[in-house]
């Protein structure tokens, strides 16, 4: 693949209450960010995963519209790269059908049009960014860089529920005066809980945002982490209890 990204083949492929303290210390590594590549254009998608890839990103693959905007419904992407022109759903309605839905994830347009109407309908759809093909690595990798940095401005870095604080940084579970510290996935498990304090999360959308898409986690994997995380709470000798709710999924309770 030359300097600037393109390729001539299309095909298939088969996908592999919160307080902002104002740092930015929030702001995740490379190597902790999911991007989602939608590109029919099989050489295409392969050299953009191979070069995130690199740049230490955790990338998925998919190669038609509506697998596109179905693995971007799961949330669970820090950047969307998607392509205009694709096959059972294109990008502008993919786009829009997010925004629709609520899902906030930043994308980045690719297209081989370089239109200005082309490029102001992609970005009154929901796009936050537009490249035309073909492009040079170092600039989608820039841009995908500009857009999680503004998304870390604002990132929250404290999640707040009852008696206890979840530093988002670091991992460190707080509850009047003592402490814990959380692994990646029981700290990831906990923050969906409390940013959904009035609401039950299911096992699957645990599964798919904590675990990913293509996980073979199953629920046990996500019992046994509840598990952890009640007798860390139970540690903290905090008011804050994880409940089960029967074929529902799990939600947070403050016990007075």
């Amino acid at each position: 693949m030359p300097a600037g990204l393109s390729a001539g083949n299309s095909g298939k492929q088969n996908s592999h209450n919160i307080t902002d303290k104002g740092s930015r210390k929030g702001i995740r590594k490379a190597a902790e960010m999911r991007v989602l590549i939608v590109e029919d254009e099989v050489r295409l998608a392969e050299a953009l995963a191979q070069i995130l890839a690199e740049s230490k990103y955790m990338t998925d693959v998919v190669n038609s519209g509506l697998d596109g905007f179905e693995y971007a419904l799961s949330g669970i992407y820090d950047v969307i790269v998607l392509d205009v022109m694709l096959p059972e759903m294109d990008g502008f309605t993919i786009a829009k059908k997010l925004r629709d839905n609520k899902i906030q994830t930043p994308i980045i347009m690719l297209t081989a049009k370089d239109s200005t109407v082309d490029k102001v309908t992609g970005l009154d759809c929901g796009a936050d960014d537009y490249m035309t093909k073909p492009f040079v690595p170092d600039e989608l990798l820039a841009r995908i860089r500009a857009l999680t940095r503004r998304q870390g401005e604002v990132q929250m870095n404290e999640a707040e529920f009852g008696d206890i604080t979840l530093n988002l940084s670091t991992g460190d579970l707080a509850c009047r005066g003592k402490s814990i510290h959380l692994n990646y996935k029981e700290s990831e498990i906990l923050k969906l809980l409390m940013a959904n304090p009035n609401s039950a999360v299911s096992k699957e959308d645990l599964i798919t945002k904590v675990w990913g898409y293509d996980s073979d986690a199953s629920d046990n994997n996500v019992e046994a982490y509840i598990s952890f995380l009640r007798k860390k709470l139970s540690f903290l000798d905090s008011h804050v209890s994880i409940t089960a709710l029967r074929k529902i999924g799990y939600r947070l309770e403050e016990n007075q």
